[in-house]
């Protein structure tokens, strides 16, 4: 009797193979921060069960915000204790008071200690107060008292844009511990959004070292938005000094949590047809075929069936044929794309156009977080709808107020009008407001809060440049909507979580105009969070109103633009509207009526150019790759992407 045994299929799944650390990928900050919470929550438990200490290293900055929310939320509603929990945070600005606002231990307990059980014996924070000498002293004592407490369980952290992890700059030493450090410029610039500027910028900083670090039992690093690059060297590429985080592939339980954003360039998202099998979705087809022609500086027409089968791409020529038929299908794409009536042309019917001829004219609404986003992002399409006879309404999300620097402030102040309307007083009752606010400027101590004064009128001075702007687009005081969503008035750097008022407000709005079209921010770069709270506040409004029947939202269109960080990968672009060297121009003189944001920007980011510079070159460098790719050459191009919600 003989037996036949069928050989075993083994399904290899490769989506990740090209990551050294594992990876998890989620939908939003929101399920990534909730899923860590979850694991601490977790870890914290499973301690309390034996009666042990659990010993946390923590971070700060923007990344960890909604973390520590989610864990303060599980302390109220489902009475997580953290009596037996210690911590130690990764790192101090140097030299920097306690009680200041930009101080990490100012952070730490505005966003955790104050708010759950946790003995205050059992918080460790590096000082920023001491002498140098102290400080380096107190550095040897920290690394004690980590190993007394038995060691890190788990340590979190986040990456900078050079990635660094802690206050560990590229080249620090992987046998580095706790110690006083440098700042990188780019460090500073990036975290410039804490400060009024630059120069407030602390230049040193305390921070655990690399090798304190990674002797922690379990890491988890979470990165979001803009950190795609960079996060893609640390995962996929080889360990460097140079890059930090790239060293945590040495740890044998470390996990990177992202989201979708901050996993864009990782090869399964990017190249996922290098990973394995692919959907060969036209989305996808155009992504591959674009980025291939790009990297081997050939228009698309050009690409030969030698370039497909030596770029991965051989697959691609089995599922869809010839290669001549595959380039044409991408050229057409992206010619489609190209349009110069962002409203649809009227009385025309073109195939593949991304917006539709009818109704005309439509009404638009920009949406705008800042008073200022509006011009710099999509100057030259809000000048074309105008002028292409659109209904075009702009709704300025948020006052803009903490963007406007005390010395700009202080050339103004002489200047009254507008006050009786803002505060319904007299002439003398202003006198006395401007006087009070003299005052308080020549007075006002370093990191103080604005009085509510100080950001009315600062928030007046953005309202006025915003109607400039409008009339000189061409469209009158009326059609400008200043919003003041309340989750921004707190007079500091970090935001409230927007609120059915935010909601109400905007819902408001967008039932009073009805529009065929709205126009939001979806760029996640900025670097104080305002554009990504006004997108979710947007994106909630018009779900609310779609699940209330209302017929007009079946008709519109929602087009997310970039602000003034980044652009849109060329690969996603679904509407470019072109601008020739006049319309650039144009757009140009319009930022600068924003004067408050012109010469010295706050809160600018890692890019230390004038809005203005920013936009040209990213509107030009976006012009030049549809050029590069085989299409018309034109002086710059504005991107949008559509979103279906």
């Amino acid at each position: 009797m003989s037996t036949t045994t069928k050989p075993h299929k083994f399904n290899v799944d490769l989506i990740d193979s090209f990551e050294k650390i594992p990876v998890q990928i989620f939908d939003s900050t929101e399920d990534g921060s909730l899923f860590v919470a979850r694991e601490i929550a977790s870890l914290i438990k499973e301690k309390q069960a034996k009666n042990l200490p659990c010993v946390l290293g923590l971070a700060t900055g923007a990344t960890p915000i909604r973390l520590y929310a989610h864990l303060v939320n599980l302390h109220k509603t489902e009475g997580l204790s953290f009596k037996n929990v210690i911590t130690f945070n990764l790192d101090e600005y140097y030299p920097i008071e306690r009680d200041a606002f930009q101080s990490y231990w100012s952070y730490m307990h505005r966003h955790l200690f104050d708010h759950v059980d946790i003995p205050k014996e059992n918080i460790h924070l590096p000082n920023g107060e001491l002498s140098k000498e102290e400080a380096r002293k107190a550095c040897e004592t920290y690394e004690q008292l980590i190993e007394n407490a038995g060691g890190i369980d788990l340590q979190i952290l986040g990456i900078g844009s050079n990635g660094h992890i802690g206050f560990n700059e590229p080249g620090s030493s992987i046998y580095s511990k706790t110690r006083l450090v440098s700042l990188d410029n780019t460090t500073r610039i990036n975290n410039a959004y804490e400060f009024q500027n630059i120069s407030e910028v602390p230049r040193m900083a305390i921070t655990m070292g690399i090798s304190t670090i990674l002797k922690a039992k379990k890491i988890i690093l979470m990165a979001w938005g803009s950190k795609a690059s960079i996060v893609a060297k640390s995962v996929e590429g080889q360990v460097t000094e140079q890059i930090p985080a790239s060293i945590l592939q040495q740890h044998n339980n470390c996990t990177f949590v992202l989201d979708h954003n901050a996993a864009a360039e990782l090869t399964r998202i990017k190249s996922p047809w290098l990973t394995g099998e692919v959907e060969w979705t036209p989305k996808v087809i155009k992504r591959a075929v674009v980025n291939m022609a790009l990297k081997l500086n050939k228009p698309v027409l050009s690409l030969t069936t030698h370039d497909y089968n030596e770029n991965g791409l051989s697959d691609l020529l089995v599922e869809k044929g010839d290669a001549y038929d595959i380039n044409l299908q991408v050229y057409y794409m992206l010619r489609d794309s190209i349009t110069g009536w962002p409203g649809g042309k009227p009385n025309v019917h073109i195939p593949g156009h991304p917006e539709r001829s009818t109704p005309y004219p439509k009404t638009c609404l920009i949406f705008s977080p800042h008073p200022d986003d509006d011009i710099i992002s999509m100057g030259g399409t809000f000048m074309r709808l105008h002028d292409q006879g659109h209904d075009v309404h702009v709704g300025y999300q948020a006052s803009g107020n903490i963007a406007v620097t005390d010395e700009f402030v202080t050339r103004f102040l002489d200047f009254a009008v507008g006050f009786e309307d803002l505060f319904g007083i007299d002439k003398k009752k202003t006198e006395a407001i401007l006087s009070e606010a003299k005052r308080f400027l020549a007075t006002k101590k370093k990191n103080e809060i604005d009085t509510q004064e100080i950001r009315a009128i600062k928030g007046l001075i953005r309202r006025c440049e915003a109607r400039a702007t409008c009339r000189y687009v061409g469209i009158g005081d009326s059609n400008a909507h200043f919003m003041n969503l309340p989750f921004y008035e707190t007079g500091t750097i970090e935001k409230n979580p927007y609120s059915e008022k935010d909601i109400e407000i905007t819902i408001d709005l967008l039932q009073k105009l009805k529009p065929h079209q709205v126009y939001c921010a979806g760029d996640l770069a900025d670097p104080h969070g305002t554009h990504k709270v006004c997108l979710d506040i947007v994106l909630e409004s018009l779900k609310r109103i779609k699940a209330s029947g209302e017929k007009w939202i079946e008709d519109c269109w929602l087009w997310l633009y970039k602000g003034a960080w980044q652009e849109w990968d060329i690969t996603e672009i679904e509407m470019a509207i072109p601008m020739s060297p006049d319309q650039v121009m144009k757009k140009r003189y319009g930022i600068f009526i924003h004067q408050s944001q012109k010469d010295m920007v706050p809160f600018q980011g890692s890019d230390s150019r004038e809005f203005w510079q920013r936009a040209e070159d990213r509107n030009a460098t976006t012009a030049h790759l549809y050029a590069s790719l085989g299409l018309t050459q034109y002086a710059a191009m504005e991107a949008f992407v559509r979103m279906h919600y």
